[in-house]
């Protein structure tokens, strides 16, 4: 004897992924102080590495292109004119957050 099972729920799945935010904040820079060193003394390197973690060309340097990238690539709120300001006015704490976000995403298992 055959017996029927009824689905009464089924897991939903949405093509949207979910709301991230930034792993630490723009002006942490005593989270990290080894990031906040690289950038305030070697700006240039850092840049190169940031950019090189998101296979981008690092010959353009930091850039709001490239901040905006990561925001949507991990769907961190935000705007371009937010990451302009950012990357404007605060070019060393912008660029040192990014490494410090990349660095704990790859501690977590989640950087891509």
């Amino acid at each position: 004897m055959a017996s029927h099972h009824v689905v009464t729920a089924q897991t939903q799945f949405s093509s949207v992924p979910q709301a991230s935010k930034w792993q630490s904040g723009l002006l942490d820079c005593c989270s990290d102080v080894g990031v906040c060193i690289c950038g305030a003394f070697c700006f240039p390197c850092l840049g190169c590495q940031v950019a090189g973690d998101m296979n981008e060309c690092s010959m353009c340097g930091p850039s709001v292109a490239m901040r905006t990238l990561y925001r949507t690539r991990y769907n961190i709120p935000g705007s371009i004119l937010g990451d302009w300001v950012a990357t404007t006015f605060c070019p060393t704490c912008s660029l040192c957050q990014l490494k410090r976000d990349i660095n704990r995403r790859r501690e977590m298992g989640i950087f891509w």
